[in-house]
């Protein structure tokens, strides 16, 4: 699986970080999913591996601009780039009814179907994509925010090559009938079932994507048996202190003590204030980066614009350089 940050800033963009937009994609798949779409995340998509012809779903966290606001000029762009695939979207209540007012207003003319989904729908039962289970949870931010969960499905079992090879089964298209199941006949006459050489399929993995919320006990369930929790980190806990909770942030400190909690083994940490700039002195990331390191003892991550993270499939999460 991996994962690619369009967007890292919170509120507004900065000269190296536009607004909050994730894609999520299995490895060696043109399909993808988006978590967000703040303005400018379409700009940023020239710059990435995806395309908005294989676009599967867009999942908005909530409704503040910072992680919507680029939503209708992607949809426009996939329009005009002759998209004809249906899109699902899911978010709050209200976000189809803005898409469609501005659809409206502004005379954008789709040749796609979108297909809208309630987040709400997604607590009590998850929504199937091609290749992902997505469910939801409820966050505490100043409008209805919430978390997403990404599990992987229709795994295929893998074959037992060992076996194979012991049996003196020459690797070629035997192996891809027994791979699917089929009995096959070998020159020496011996018969096989493809089900005698087939192993358990691997372990699903999954990854939380969290939007604005000032409490991350909240995921203490969705974080389950999960990999990955992505999850803002707007301020340092002194930043936080200052500013007050009127803006129902999370400190670094109090993700990374979550996650230190949970047992988390992969944490990256996205929606940077702008006041953290990425170096020099006084407030930077790096400054967010120490003060959740003092708490979790995993595999952290600070996210930025146009990186690439994977997720190998015992679980680890690294930077790619592709």
């Amino acid at each position: 699986m991996e994962l690619i940050f369009l967007g890292t800033s919170s509120g507004t963009p900065t000269k190296t970080r536009s607004l909050s937009a994730l894609a999520l994609r299995r490895h060696k798949t043109k399909s993808w999913l988006l978590v967000d779409c703040g303005e400018g995340t379409q700009h940023r998509l020239l710059q990435a591996p995806l395309s908005l012809h294989w676009l599967q779903a867009v999942c908005i966290t909530h409704l503040h601009g910072d992680h919507c606001y680029g939503l209708p000029g992607l949809l426009a762009s996939a329009g005009l780039n002759g998209r004809t695939a249906p899109l699902t979207i899911v978010g709050p209540a209200g976000l189809q009814a803005w898409i469609e007012q501005t659809a409206a207003i502004s005379q954008l003319q789709l040749n796609f179907e979108l297909r809208f989904a309630d987040v709400n729908s997604l607590i009590s039962r998850p929504l199937a994509l091609e290749g992902f289970d997505i469910t939801a949870t409820a966050l505490s931010h100043r409008v209805p925010s919430f978390a997403y969960g990404f599990t992987e499905t229709h795994l295929a079992g893998r074959l037992d090559t060992h076996r194979l090879l012991a049996d003196g089964v020459p690797a070629g298209p035997l192996w891809g009938k027994l791979h699917r199941g089929e009995t096959v006949t070998l020159n020496d006459g011996r018969v096989l079932a493809g089900r005698d050489y087939q192993l358990s399929p691997p372990r699903p993995r999954k990854v939380v994507i969290g939007g604005d919320n000032d409490n991350p006990g909240l995921l203490a369930q969705a974080v389950q048996g999960a990999d990955v929790l992505v999850h803002e980190a707007t301020y340092t806990l002194e930043v936080a202190n200052k500013v007050g909770p009127e803006p129902q942030h999370s400190s670094a400190a109090a993700v990374a003590q979550f996650a230190e909690q949970a047992g988390l083994p992969n944490l990256v940490l996205t929606h940077f204030s702008p006041r953290y700039r990425d170096a020099g002195s006084g407030l930077t990331v790096a400054s967010l980066e120490r003060e959740a390191r003092a708490h979790y003892s995993g595999r952290l991550w600070m996210a930025e614009d146009l990186a690439m993270y994977r997720l190998s499939r015992e679980g680890v999460l690294s930077r790619s350089q592709e």
